[in-house]
């Protein structure tokens, strides 16, 4: 399928045995090679046996310990939540879940084979580095996983702050923090170089697709912004992610950004907007309140019958009205002691 990596690693799980049985065996194996060496060394050198039977001796004894010296390299320790990945002769046999002191097959492979240190691999390492040093950041080379070790646990990657462009094109800045775990260690070992390394890529990429997918703020009507649906952008963000480590047998346990602001250059101009537009909701709320206030005074003063106003006199006392309850400044009154007509 053109386009398309289908990955033929799944993990299987593998039962190892128990270390303890299996170090009790050394330990006698070993016992014996060097109680036959003994033997032969006392009893040949007094002369008590002849060189055919000092050699059967000697024999199975050096076969002794070099069966105990073989058996040795199969025993391993897993903590809780820590797998090992058996290969034996490059091929996958199973990753080991149960922990505790174990042994298997001493033939399975204790790391990742070398990688390829030619030229090509060498000035792509050499490029990588001298990239990083210009940023302030130290290189980051391939890592290598002791006999296959790969923890299970849940992980927490702080992700750096990046400026990227929201839908409308202004500069931003966003960063987020992704907790995950390693569910398929098959996937995570064979179908990709470094699956840490490929986390931290995978959700850089994702926050700078998902930031330009959304705008800041000040949306359209039912429109989903960065600033006021965080929980709709953090599943988007989710599944997003959980969608790029699939390949590497990775889940993502949560997503969430930490971090959401205009960038430098615009934050002023940004900032005065928001102020424009706040002090433009707050008057829409006083002048509504303030019009209900004269409208409700006004009709209180008809139905009662207190004063009766013409025209005139009720646009005079409107337009006073709604100068003191509109004002910003504090209003001193006047008190007019003449008649309202003159």
């Amino acid at each position: 399928m053109d386009g398309q990596q289908v990955s033929l690693n799944h993990e299987k799980e593998m039962k190892a045995i128990s270390g303890w049985p299996m170090l009790a065996a050394v330990i006698v194996i070993f016992a014996a090679g060097i109680a036959l060496l003994v033997v032969a060394a006392v009893l040949g050198g007094d002369g008590g046996l002849s060189t055919g039977e000092t050699w059967a001796l000697v024999g199975p004894g050096i076969a002794l310990l070099i069966l105990g010296a073989f058996l040795c390299p199969g025993f391993f320790t897993l903590e809780p939540n820590e797998t090992r990945v058996c290969v034996l002769f490059g091929a996958y046999k199973g990753t080991v879940r149960r922990g505790g002191f174990r042994w298997a097959n001493p033939f399975y492979s204790n790391g990742p084979a070398a990688r390829p240190v030619g030229d090509a691999a060498r000035d792509a390492t050499l490029a990588a580095a001298a990239t990083a040093a210009k940023k302030g950041q130290t290189a980051k080379m391939p890592k290598k996983y002791p006999r296959y070790k790969i923890s299970v646990r849940a992980r927490t990657l702080n992700g750096p702050k990046l400026k990227v462009n929201d839908r409308r094109g202004n500069p931003v800045e966003i960063a987020n923090v992704v907790v995950w775990r390693v569910k398929d260690t098959a996937q995570a070992v064979f179908d990709v170089d470094d699956f840490e390394q490929y986390v931290e890529t995978q959700s850089e990429t994702a926050l700078r697709h998902l930031a330009s997918s959304y705008a800041y703020d000040h949306g359209e009507e039912n429109e989903i912004t960065l600033r006021s649906n965080v929980d709709e952008v953090s599943q988007a963000l989710k599944t997003e992610l959980e969608q790029r480590f699939a390949r590497a047998g990775v889940v993502v346990e949560e997503a969430r950004l930490t971090h959401l602001a205009y960038a430098p250059e615009i934050a002023q101009a940004m900032l005065r907007r928001q102020q424009a537009e706040a002090i433009i909701d707050a008057r829409q709320k006083i002048v509504h309140g303030a019009v209900s206030m004269v409208e409700m005074a006004l009709r209180g003063l008809t139905e009662k019958g207190v004063v009766e106003l013409d025209d005139e006199r009720k646009a005079a006392m409107v337009s006073n009205l709604m100068v003191v309850l509109c004002g910003e400044s504090e209003v001193h009154p006047v008190v007019n002691t003449g008649t309202l007509y003159t």
